[in-house]
């Protein structure tokens, strides 16, 4: 009697079982050739072209030409319209029919008006299913509509994916046919790929591996390709290896699917409306044919998108949130930077986001969603508290360049001590298979094992969109609770985070910023966005703070909710995690600044409008009256619109969130003198500072006079500007590397030496201009203002260089190991030295308006109007300023640029000194309207104060469902816990605190009604909101 030998030859069984199922060997013998039977060719294909992206109406009623399979089409960033017409054969009747289509670009299939399904080659989507089972009654005649976007997943880079777009690439059609599925043998190939990569990713010494292989080899023995009656043996044997269960303790992986989707990247905010479409439609077809599947999708911007453009899409996902099957995540209105946004923008990210969700869907987030922005404020997790998200997922930084993370699941503490349970999928990827690799890397990566039993996997294809696929699916199906593997369930965020809330006792905490050790470039990138950005924050907080104290003064005047409501968001939508760091194509950066363009105009007119109601009225005098958006009186040197060439400067006080008007301007108490010495150099004196400029623009001494104190290093100069050579080793726009530090370049050659411009008085100033490399130039006016604590450095830079970093340099005599950084609704500190991997890797790090350097009793404080990137190292304060990658944007950053920063030297701490107010005075600049008084009426007036200079008064803005309420916002700045007083004018009939989202507590008042004056408490850098309602 015949024995069929028994083989150990692990390497030719495996081997044998791959080439099986093989798409490049044997097809014509082997299972993968069998997958689809039958094909037939398209009755007619015909194209319609254009460059704009139209609706479906619009397009069906286009002459279209005849097209054919292998032409190519459009150009980049055009939409080609497709219409196929089918013939399906009689004889395929009780046959699965499917439409073959493969192309370059994306598509997107429509059918009787609808979009009902994404066509994407690097998506794994070529087919879409006509019938499962085609009946005599079903029509065989069949026209559909391919709308191909001429792009792919990751745009149309030339040569490589963030290279910029191609824009004269041609996007060719493959394949557009009718093909039989056969099921059956599909079901096979996801038998033996997980069974092939069971037995590789187990390894050779893994017992369970050899089960496997076992198993996929007698598979292949009992399988005749030719004879489908003999499939289901093969796959009895299948089942039987799947259906061997795991112990008890076994980790479990909760299985979500995702499609990131970057709301602008390598491709403009218009063609993620579509992708937002062809994703998501392809996402509700699968959850219409698997009931158990579950989707998990955030950004309201996106959310909105379709709901304007593909209504009968957005009805049906409004369908499946109800069934739990499409899961809104996030609460924000895009997945923003988790960096450069004010506080008060990322607060709005959350409001508009939360909003939205609930009024759509009828529920808030509980978890942040944000895996793929470039490092994490510290304050985060109080912003997500007090916005009811006590959850936070992402995946970032597992980037890291130097240093592994430690943890995946983990309780992250923001500087004010508020706790968020954080998770890190361990499979270090939002865009997972579902293979084996996957579900074992989500076990093995997992650094709280022990600790934390139950882990996050994200499937689906991502960043350009795509998301999960029914072979995705199939592959979880199968070992969902299989010997070997950990267990699999299809789950939700909110199941993924109540299993682990279940057993926190043992999980460790992360207190501070997550930094990413990577991608720290983008806090300069792209000059003219992050400009855009603090100008239009600034903006609108101003044009909110004049607009409610309009609405209090002048009864007639509206308050602009619909016009800030949609200002905001076009803010929030420029902080997307591509677009504020600049790692976009230019397509995205002209949109930016488009955005920007239409905020500064409508806003500058809402603002007028608002100063204007908040003036007195029916004055007869000419004058001017300035207003003061900050809470605290002000003294500064101002521009008085006039007539004259030279302009008219003014000292003015103008008391807290008030006006005051020009002609009660004061004297100062020293007046500024400049003077020129015999080499050249330039003193510049207010009394409180004393610096000396040399014929180059170096500030060679800067003398805070009262102490008689030297801020300027000792044989050194600041102000020097300094260039680099910025060659990272692959992400351009995005990385800045340590290297690029030994390539330091002072910039010396001088175009014009330094001259007086104002002479002295109110203001004194020096401008000089210098060449930078070979093409470009700076020039630059030195201001010192009477009774100003600051040197104020206006500058202008005509930048051409490539692949250059410009940063200035101001080395000090103060000795600290930390320098502090400001950043949302607070501050933090970053060591100055490089002791170990985790202080180097830190060696270009963000904050906002300031960072300090601070000893025992001085230091030294760097402000600026527009800037993001600096780094401190020993005793060298530098401020990063310009660079110059050529991809994806070979264009970014050339041209002219603007920017103010200054250097406060101070007694004492930082806070004591008041480098906080400094920098908000700074960037919050004064305005000064002309308007007409009478000679006899007062004009200075002031709306709200606060007596403790520890705490900021940030926002004061209209209650968003309560026209007679004010919302005001107030943080603790110092690191401190403190007790102040809020005085105010206004009437107010009652006073709650509320939370991030305007959700009052009426139960705990927070004063007895009417009040004027409130007493507040606040622990360190906490964020307290009220909801003042007026009479």
């Amino acid at each position: 009697m015949y024995h069929q030998p028994v083989l150990k030859n692990r390497r030719t069984l495996l081997e044998r079982a791959e080439k099986f199922i093989s798409d490049v060997y044997f097809t014509d013998c082997n299972l993968r050739g069998r997958l689809y039977g039958a094909t037939f060719p398209v009755r007619s294909l015909s194209v319609f072209s254009t460059p704009n992206r139209i609706p479906f109406s619009e397009a069906e009623q286009q002459i279209f030409q005849p097209a054919k399979v292998g032409d190519g089409y459009g150009l980049t960033w055009w939409t080609c319209w497709f219409k196929v017409c089918l013939s399906i054969p009689d004889e395929w009747h009780g046959k699965e029919v499917h439409f073959l289509w493969e192309s370059d670009g994306e598509g997107m299939v429509w059918c009787d008006g609808q979009p009902v399904q994404g066509l994407t080659k690097e998506g794994s989507k070529t087919s879409y299913v006509l019938s499962r089972s085609l009946k005599e009654n079903e029509t065989h005649n069949i026209t559909l509509y391919v709308e191909l976007a001429c792009n792919g997943l990751f745009g149309a880079g030339k040569g490589s994916m963030i290279a910029p777009p191609d824009p004269d690439r041609k996007f060719f059609v493959q394949k557009a046919e009718l093909a039989v599925f056969n099921s059956t043998v599909n079901d096979l190939l996801v038998d033996f790929e997980m069974l092939i990569d069971t037995v590789k990713l187990l390894g050779e010494n893994d017992q369970r591996g050899y089960q496997a292989l076992y198993v996929a080899n007698e598979m292949v023995n009992v399988c005749d390709v030719k004879n489908p009656n003999t499939f289901s043996a093969a796959r009895k044997l299948a089942k039987k290896f799947f259906s061997e269960k795991n112990g008890d303790s076994q980790h479990t992986v909760h299985a979500m699917g995702h499609c990131h989707i970057d709301t602008a990247w390598l491709w403009p905010y218009e063609e993620t409306v579509r992708k937002c479409a062809r994703s998501w439609v392809t996402a509700i077809r699968l959850m219409e044919e698997n009931p158990s599947f579950i989707f998990t999708c955030s950004q309201a911007q996106q959310f909105a998108w379709v709901k304007n453009w593909y209504p009968g899409l957005y009805s049906r996902i409004q369908h499946f949130v109800r069934r739990q099957q499409f899961v809104p995540v996030g609460g924000t209105w895009v997945e923003m930077d988790g960096n450069l946004p004010s506080g008060e923008s990322m607060v709005r990210q959350f409001l508009e986001g939360q909003r939205f969700f609930h009024q759509e869907f009828g529920k808030y987030c509980t978890e942040f969603w944000l895996p793929d922005t470039f490092g994490y404020s510290a304050q985060l997790p109080q912003i997500m508290q007090n916005c009811g998200i006590t959850r936070f997922l992402t995946q970032k930084l597992s980037w890291n360049l130097v240093n592994t993370f430690p943890h995946n699941t983990f309780f992250w503490e923001g500087i004010d001590g508020s706790k968020v349970l954080t998770h890190f999928p361990p499979g270090n990827s939002y865009e997972m298979k579902c293979k084996v690799e996957d579900l074992l890397n989500t076990v093995r990566n997992n650094k709280d094992k022990g600790r934390a039993n139950h882990s996050a996997l994200l499937f689906g294809f991502g960043d350009g969109g795509g998301g999960p696929t029914q072979g995705m699916l199939d592959r979880l199906e199968r070992v969902m609770d299989t010997d070997g593997l950990p267990r699999v369930q299809i789950s939700s965020p909110d199941k993924l985070f109540t299993a682990l809330e279940a057993n926190t006792s043992l999980l460790c905490s992360w207190t501070g910023e997550l930094f990413l050790e990577l991608h720290n470039g983008t806090y300069t990138t792209q000059a003219q966005i992050k400009l855009g950005n603090r100008q239009c924050e600034t903006l609108l907080h101003d044009i909110e703070v004049a607009s409610t104290l309009a609405l209090i003064r002048d009864k007639n005047f509206l308050y602009p909710l619909d016009r800030l409501h949609h200002l905001w968001r076009l803010l929030l939508l420029n902080q997307f995690h591509d677009v504020i760091p600049g790692s976009c194509i230019k397509l995205v950066v002209e949109d930016a600044i488009k955005y920007y363009n239409e905020i500064r105009n409508t806003g500058s007119a809402l603002l007028k409008e608002a100063l204007q109601a908040l003036l007195p009225h029916n004055l007869e005098k000419s004058c001017h009256v300035v207003f003061n958006s900050m809470p605290w009186e002000r003294t500064e040197v101002i521009s008085v619109p006039g007539g004259s060439a030279e302009p008219l400067l003014a000292l003015v006080k103008v008391p807290s969130i008030g006006i005051a008007s020009v002609e009660e301007s004061v004297e100062p108490g020293c007046s500024v003198t400049v003077s020129t010495q015999a080499d050249d150099s330039v003193i510049l004196d207010n009394g409180i500072l004393r610096l000396i400029v040399n014929r180059n623009g170096c500030v060679i001494s800067l003398c805070l006079i009262d102490s008689n104190r030297e801020a300027i290093l000792n044989g050194c100069s600041g102000n020097q500007f300094v260039i680099f050579d910025d060659i990272p080793l692959y992400w351009d726009a995005w990385d800045v590397m340590d290297y690029h530090l030994q390539t330091r370049k002072p910039v010396t050659e001088i175009i014009e030496p330094v001259r007086i411009e104002s002479s002295g008085g109110l203001r004194g100033s020096v401008t000089f201009s210098l060449r930078i490399g070979e093409a470009s130039k700076l020039f630059q006016e030195i201001i010192l203002d009477a009774q100003c604590p600051y040197v104020k450095f206006r500058t202008k830079v005509d930048w051409k260089e490539a692949h250059k970093f410009l940063k200035v340099e101001f080395p000090v005599q103060v000795h600290s190991a930390n320098a502090t950084y400001e950043i949302q609704f607070g501050h933090l500190q970053r060591p100055t030295h490089w002791n170990t991997s985790w202080d180097w890797a830190r060696f270009e790090v963000w904050g906002h308006k300031w960072a300090d350097v601070s000893e025992h009793g001085f230091g030294v404080a760097l402000l600026n109007d527009c800037k993001y990137g600096y780094s401190v190292h020993r005793n060298t304060l530098t401020l990063s300023l310009l660079r110059a990658p050529k991809s994806p944007d070979a264009t970014a950053d050339i041209g002219w640029h603007e920017f103010t920063y200054a250097v406060m030297p101070h007694q004492g701490s930082f806070q004591e000194a008041g480098v906080i107010q400094c920098a908000y005075n700074m960037n919050f600049p004064l305005h000064c309207v002309p308007t007409r008084k009478s000679p006899s009426q007062a004009v200075s007036w002031s709306a709200f104060s606060v007596d403790c200079p520890a705490v900021i008064l940030e926002t004061i803005k209209q209650a968003e469902d309560q026209k007679d309420a004010v919302v005001l916002r107030l943080y603790e700045s110092h690191g401190s816990t403190v007790s102040t007083m809020l005085r105010t004018t206004l009437t107010v009939k009652a006073a709650y605190y509320c939370d991030l989202l305007e959700r009052p507590d009426t139960s705990h008042p927070v004063a007895s009604a009417p009040a004027s004056e409130f007493s507040l408490t606040f622990r360190p850098f906490q964020i307290t909101s009220l909801l003042l309602v007026l009479q």
